[in-house]
């Protein structure tokens, strides 16, 4: 746990389930348990999991400039947000490039909640909000759990009024076993999920309570590495995993653009405003890479880093690689030249396995977003 300076209150739950618990933004992290990574990702796809997700950097920016402020700093129009909605942006610098992707959550009028990920965000927010009439309170007492898969709603409506009406990317200020929290309805996993942001003095109890209580629709502790294997399958990209700050360009600085990540999507309709902006429309069609899926000829996982080949030359790079127990599929994130980006394209993995391969569309699992969308 060496480097951590932020300290999650349920890191003797975390120990009693087998984890070191390894440094992840600044927390120690239960990376993995003593169980088997398998059961915990079947258990996320067809019952419901338990993650302790605490080491995302949770942020309050209030104020009268607060709304400016992150319309300018993120790719989304944060002015149509309203009390009890979120969504998901991306965070570039001046050169258009990804440095940090985000939720941001809309709390009251002149109030945000902002998630941040692993990367510079946070930072870049602090620095653009000198100066201005808008207060930056980092919240490390708000811890974050999130319960996913198809159970995780039958399990909270006992609990929780109205849960079954709360839509996708909202969130609402309620109480679970006696203790005030605010649910919101996402996650990280590709399933129907919600996140439960509650008091450090309270998490231990609602750790404990959610899996007493949960054990009959057979929720169980997930460890963070069983994300690893959720995200290959739903495309979720994980900073700097999937990023040039881990597989760099020669002679070139680090960064991404969103075309080459596929995030394009998180830029709002008409939205021309926004740091990076010039560089991001500039860059649309000057992709040196696209992520892609690859389907791997193997029962075993293809390893971050490994090369993907064809006709005997390097044309990408696999980024997380993960077997899935329920399809029996080996699949894969992969940054992948812009010629072999498409479905079908030939490959070989070269690295901790020998296998051949070939592209393929992203997500793998409910690429139609059906799950996490789903009503009632």
């Amino acid at each position: 746990m060496a480097n951590s300076w932020r300290i999650s209150a349920l890191a003797d739950r975390h120990r009693a389930l087998g984890s070191n618990l390894e440094d992840w933004n600044g927390m120690g992290t239960a990376w993995t348990y003593s169980g088997d990574l398998a059961d915990q990702h079947e258990a996320i796809r067809t019952k419901a999991g338990l993650m302790d997700v605490s080491g995302l950097k949770k942020v309050h920016y209030v104020g009268p400039h607060a709304e400016s402020l992150l319309n300018w700093a993120t790719t989304r129009d944060v002015s149509k947000l309203y009390p009890g909605k979120s969504v998901y942006a991306a965070i570039l610098n001046e050169d258009g490039k990804f440095i940090d992707d985000c939720i941001v959550y809309r709390t009251g009028p002149n109030a945000f909640m902002v998630v941040h990920g692993s990367g510079t965000g946070y930072e870049r927010l602090v620095r653009s909000a000198q100066g201005r009439q808008v207060a930056v309170l980092f919240d490390d007492d708000l811890h974050d759990l999130s319960l996913q898969g198809p159970a995780a709603v039958d399990f909270l409506a006992e609990h929780v009024p109205g849960i079954r009406d709360l839509p996708y990317f909202h969130h609402l200020q309620t109480r679970l076993f006696g203790r005030p929290v605010t649910i919101s309805r996402t996650g990280y996993t590709g399933e129907r999920g919600y996140e439960i942001f509650c008091k450090a003095a309270d998490a231990p109890f609602i750790w404990d309570t959610v899996l007493d209580k949960g054990a009959a629709f057979g929720i169980i502790p997930c460890a963070f590495t069983a994300l690893d294997w959720l995200r290959v399958e739903s495309y979720l990209l994980f900073f700097p995993y999937d990023n040039s700050e881990m597989y760099p360009f020669a002679n070139e600085k680090a960064g991404d653009t969103l075309w080459e990540l596929g995030l394009d999507f998180t830029v709002s309709p008409g939205k021309t405003e926004f740091c990076g902006a010039g560089e991001h429309f500039r860059l649309q069609g000057k992709e040196r890479f696209k992520i892609f899926g690859v389907l791997v000829d193997s029962t075993e996982a293809a390893n971050g880093g490994d090369p993907l080949w064809n006709d005997g030359k390097q044309v990408g790079v696999v980024t997380c690689g993960m077997v899935s127990r329920l399809t029996g599929r080996s699949m894969a994130i992969a940054r992948l030249d812009v010629d072999y980006a498409r479905p079908g394209a030939p490959l070989e993995v070269r690295g901790r396995i020998k296998a051949r391969a070939s592209a393929a569309e992203l997500p793998f699992d409910d690429p139609e977003k059906k799950k996490r969308t789903a009503i009632g």
